[in-house]
């Protein structure tokens, strides 16, 4: 527990938004980026619960109470270990996330809740800045084929699972990019869509392999998607 006070000094405060005399003239993001201070501040609120409820409402299971102490202590670097640890793309959940950790902190029975979203993409972000988000291709390969029919975000995380595995992945998408609901269903000023291209670069990197405009059944047929893979998730 970074600031056992912390809570008691700290009111909430979340993401901040453009001015709306600036925003309304584009479709760029409506949050402006993070502060260090405020970020620091945010995760001071953290109680390190003796039952961390934040745990159980999150659906990847982030390991939230220690990467806000991380933040807390300014060990930026680690606390982004901590959160990728559990989850591929912060940086999309740190936007579009309903956020269900919050609900289930224990803070907020009393007071407002502790801004873990903002927390989650200040760290994320702070990672990209200082270049370490890198390509981590596995040091041994499996030689097992997996096709991924999809590239949502099921399809996405399950891609880069598979590949850490070892495994030589392909993800097909009928659509012309990459991204699924991600890219199609969420709008720009929620989620940029340079966010979802500079992680595709990442998974490229890696060794996943993205065919777009393949609708397979269609125009890929699947007695050859079954013939050319050793497993294939739908």
């Amino acid at each position: 527990m970074g600031k056992p006070t912390g809570f008691l000094e700290f009111e909430r405060k979340a993401s901040q938004k453009r001015d709306v005399n600036e925003r309304k003239n584009d479709y760029n993001e409506v949050e402006l980026g993070f502060s260090e201070e405020q970020t620091k501040n945010q995760a001071a609120r953290c109680m390190d619960c003796g039952i961390p409820f934040c745990h159980s409402g999150c659906p990847l299971g982030n390991i939230i109470p220690e990467f806000n102490d991380a933040v807390y202590e300014e060990n930026w670097q680690y606390a982004f270990e901590l959160l990728s640890s559990t989850n591929n793309f912060p940086e999309f959940t740190g936007r579009i996330c309903p956020a269900p950790c919050e609900s289930s902190c224990v803070l907020g029975i009393n007071k407002n809740p502790v801004a873990i979203e903002y927390i989650e993409k200040s760290i994320v972000e702070k990672a990209f800045d200082n270049g370490w988000v890198q390509p981590k291709p596995p040091l041994k390969r499996t030689g097992k084929k997996v096709a991924v029919v999809g590239s949502g975000p099921a399809g996405l995380a399950a891609a880069t699972q598979l590949n850490k595995a070892g495994h030589l992945v392909t993800l097909f998408e009928r659509a012309d990019q990459i991204g699924g609901l991600v890219r199609y269903g969420i709008p720009d000023f929620k989620l940029d869509k340079s966010i979802i291209d500079r992680r595709m670069e990442v998974m490229k990197a890696e060794g996943i392999i993205f065919k777009t405009s393949t609708n397979v059944g269609v125009n890929y047929k699947t007695e050859k998607l079954m013939d050319e893979f050793d497993a294939v998730l739908l």
